[in-house]
């Protein structure tokens, strides 16, 4: 049987959602995703879910929502994870895992998140969980506080790098015009990224309003197969390499700055699928913050550790550049709805590689590489896709 492919995918539109809840989410995308595929839903023989929750809903019990659009699959097994920012990942590697043990031939993974209904206090708190409470529970301004205080630690070692983060804020935004998937589809441009104003204030400083992803709800969908069935299909995105290392919870234990789980992860995906990073056509990394976007151009191998903005400057990750990183516009103007979140990010890949992402496309796109990650780089995938049909 082989490993597992990528053989269809729906992408639901990133935002304020009329769509009341995750159960109405999820059933936007799982007929559109069987439908790509070519497949049947019965054919389905496990589904993953992601969904983060942790309070954005009095529902849970989330993989049992997903036959209630479709009774047929009633008996299929299906299971929910959640590992923070990373849920869809986590979901996508136990599909695979699953199809790869040969327990199941055909999965249906799916990754959503309602998280506008509620405040954005609320909302920040609900995040706040993917840190260690314990130790860092009462830092203002939530998560965005939590990477604030990463931004003000790298301007202490390394020198002030605002602009670069307006930069990356900019470039982001402008990819995210031609996704029309994403939450915010608008070119704000440099000025208006690197200036403090009422409408781009400090969230947590020296974070501003546009180095901060936006607040989501979305739904993502997946159907991946093993080698043999992907043969008879129309497409099949195959993983070169994939791996998953973790890194400790509690930031007092580690340089926050190192981002070591993600470093390990790149260069182990790297050195199975026997590449170099330049040898990737485009990237999609998990740019919550961009702060986190300028270090994980450390972490990828772009630049030495503290020299990342040499990165920005050069322009080596605009669309035009040597490797384009989140032509999509990434989590800062598509949006990161916690659960939809890596679902998206392999999909807009996937795209890519079948030369089927519209205005987002890369040239002569053959290999992607997909960073997502839970917490403060607690936990750290990296997927390197390729082109199989």
């Amino acid at each position: 049987m082989g490993k597992a492919q990528i053989v269809g995918w729906a992408h639901g539109q990133f935002g304020k959602s009329p769509l009341e809840n995750t159960e109405q989410l999820m059933a936007s995308v799982v007929a559109p995703a069987v439908a790509h595929a070519g497949i049947e839903v019965t054919d389905i023989d496990g589904i993953f879910v992601g969904v983060m929750n942790n309070g954005f809903s009095r529902q849970d019990f989330q993989a049992a929502l997903v036959a209630m659009s479709d009774e047929r699959l009633a008996h299929t097994p299906a299971v929910r994870f959640e590992n923070a920012c990373a849920t869809g990942s986590a979901a996508i590697y136990s599909a695979m895992d699953f199809i790869e043990a040969g327990r199941g031939r055909i999965a249906l993974v799916v990754g959503a998140e309602k998280m506008t209904a509620l405040p954005t206090d609320q909302v920040g708190d609900i995040l706040l969980s993917a840190s260690y409470r314990a130790e860092e529970g009462d830092i203002p301004g939530g998560f965005a506080g939590q990477f604030g205080r990463i931004a003000q630690t790298y301007f202490q070692r390394y020198g002030d790098r605002s602009e670069e983060l307006a930069m990356i804020a900019a470039k982001n935004h402008a990819n995210g015009v031609s996704n029309p998937f994403a939450h915010m589809q608008k070119d704000f441009g440099f000025a208006f990224c690197n200036t403090v104003s009422e409408k781009n204030p400090y969230v947590a400083a020296p974070l501003r309003r546009t180095d901060c992803s936006l607040i989501s709800d979305g739904a993502a969908s997946i159907i991946l197969a093993d080698e043999e069935v992907a043969a008879t299909l129309q497409r099949a995105i195959g993983f070169k390499a994939r791996t998953q290392v973790n890194d400790i919870i509690a930031l007092s234990h580690r340089d926050p700055l190192a981002f070591e789980g993600a470093r390990r992860a790149w260069a182990a995906s790297l050195e199975k699928a026997g590449l170099d990073i330049f040898d990737l056509s485009l990237v999609e990394t998990h740019d919550c913050f961009t702060i986190a976007e300028l270090i994980e151009y450390e972490a990828m191998g772009l630049s030495k550790p503290g020299e990342g903005h040499r990165v920005v400057r050069e322009g080596i990750t605009r669309k035009d550049g040597r490797l384009p990183v989140n032509p999509s516009g990434g989590l800062k103007a598509k949006g990161h709805p916690i659960g939809a979140t890596g679902v998206s990010m392999h999909i807009m890949a996937a795209m890519q590689l079948a030369g089927q992402a519209g205005d987002m496309q890369v040239p002569d796109a053959s290999l992607a590489g997909v960073f997502n990650m839970g917490g403060t780089a607690v936990a750290n995938y990296v997927s390197i896709l390729e082109r199989v049909k």
